[in-house]
């Protein structure tokens, strides 16, 4: 067949199938039969009249149809998949298997072919590969894909299926491991718990991804232990003195308090539209940037001489910040990351109303005055206050704890390069 030829028929059968689409069925057959009497045995062809004697209920002469045109064109994984479906409607499940796996072998994230694989499965009380397929075919859909309605059910299906056999198999685990968590402390278990979990689609497992320095080989913690900072003892023991310091300067210097976000006008931040230039989220400064805010750690010099004692980041023009952070009533602050893990912050809670909580990847907390935490904010977190009144804790940076010396004084004269280099051009953020 000429290529003219070919084209021709592909146009037809295309136009026949639009037609039928369309409720058009009189110019769908007059389109069709006009493609058969120029190539009767056009794969093509075959499986159009294939699929009309499907929609009649005729499964058996769709089979004999689709076997020819599979024969003729192989590769043609829409063919195999139409094969599959005739031998479904006859109950043939071996052939039905072998016509998908066809689909499969050229395209193996053939959502349509890996969904019916799954109903196989289930047609044979396999239920746990069912899930496994159904998984696969889950996972080939990117997100935000806005399916067509006739694939819903389908989807729905398979998410039920994946969450009832994830239930099963965490009963399962749970029943074989239960000697060994009796055994141990969920301290001990943390990483592996938290690895089980992942698997059985419960948690997720966040990753570093800092916005500006990213040091590779380090431990990569939402929260990290307490026995990495010894020092926190003391920030707590002090956390009257430190809460009557903050709250006596924002009594006396309201104007103090600065939007803690405060993008120049022009730039792509989307997340933080609602709280750019806002004090709903805003922070009075006792160091920024590696420079101390005389007038106001001055003001506070229980907190400051805290701070002079602990190991903060010290980075010429990037660290330390310290500051006291307030967060209005009724105020989220979105998902997002920091800009290097060579550092971690350090909160202490001062005031705390109820509904305040804190997410640092897949782990969610509640503040609690008094009692401070270290985390990694490279790695994904948000905040929520859902009272009626403000939130306030104090934020400072620390290096990470396993950053030996001479990394510490290598970062400490490369950032400051790199904000030199580019001089005036190019505002490097390396800070916030």
């Amino acid at each position: 067949m000429s290529a003219s030829d070919e084209a021709l028929i592909k146009g037809l059968v295309q136009q026949a199938e639009r037609a039928a689409a369309a409720g058009q069925r009189e110019e769908a057959n007059r389109l069709l039969a006009r493609a058969a009497g120029l190539a009767p045995e056009h794969p093509l062809v075959l499986n159009a009249r294939a699929i009309e004697l499907l929609q009649q209920g005729n499964a058996a002469g769709a089979r004999e149809l689709l076997e020819r045109a599979t024969a003729l064109e192989p590769r043609n994984p829409s063919l195999s998949l139409n094969l599959a479906t005739a031998l479904r409607a006859l109950d043939l499940r071996d052939e039905e298997e072998m016509a998908l796996q066809a689909v499969l072998v050229i395209e193996p994230r053939n959502l349509l072919a890996l969904l019916q694989k799954a109903e196989l499965l289930e047609r044979r009380g396999k239920a746990k590969a069912a899930a496994k397929v159904y998984e696969n075919a889950l996972q080939t859909i990117p997100p935000g894909t806005r399916l067509p309605a006739a694939l819903k059910d389908l989807i729905a299906r398979a998410v039920d299926a994946v969450r009832r056999n994830d239930a099963a198999l965490a009963a399962h685990i749970g029943e074989k491991s239960q000697g060994v968590r009796a055994q141990h402390s969920a301290a001990e278990l943390d990483r592996a718990e938290h690895g089980l979990a992942a698997f059985l689609g419960t948690r997720r497992i966040y990753h570093p991804q800092p916005t500006f320095l990213h040091v590779p080989k380090l431990a990569a913690l939402e929260f990290f232990p307490r026995t990495d900072f010894p020092w926190l003892a003391e920030f707590e023991a002090a956390t009257h003195e430190i809460r009557a310091e903050c709250e006596k300067v924002l009594r006396e210097d309201a104007e103090g308090l600065v939007p803690y976000i405060d993008y120049p006008d022009g730039l792509p931040i989307d997340q933080w539209a609602e709280l750019n230039k806002s004090r709903r989220w805003s922070a009075f400064f006792l160091w920024r940037d590696g420079k101390r805010i005389d007038e106001h750690a001055d003001r506070c010099p229980r907190t400051a001489s805290l701070l002079a004692k602990a190991p903060v980041s010290d980075v010429p023009g990037y660290g330390p910040t310290a500051f006291f952070s307030i967060l209005d009533r009724k105020s989220h602050i979105p998902p997002h990351t920091g800009v290097t893990n060579s550092r971690l912050i350090v909160h202490l809670p001062l005031v705390v109303p109820p509904g305040c909580r804190f997410r640092v990847g897949s782990e969610t907390r509640v503040w609690e005055e008094g009692k401070a935490w270290v985390f990694d904010d490279t790695i994904d977190h948000e905040a929520w206050n859902e009272s009626d009144v403000p939130r306030a804790i104090l934020i400072f940076d620390t290096w990470h704890p396993a950053l030996n010396d001479g990394e510490r004084a290598l970062i400490r004269a490369a950032v400051p390069a790199i904000k030199d280099y580019y001089r005036d051009e190019v505002a490097i953020s390396g800070s916030e």
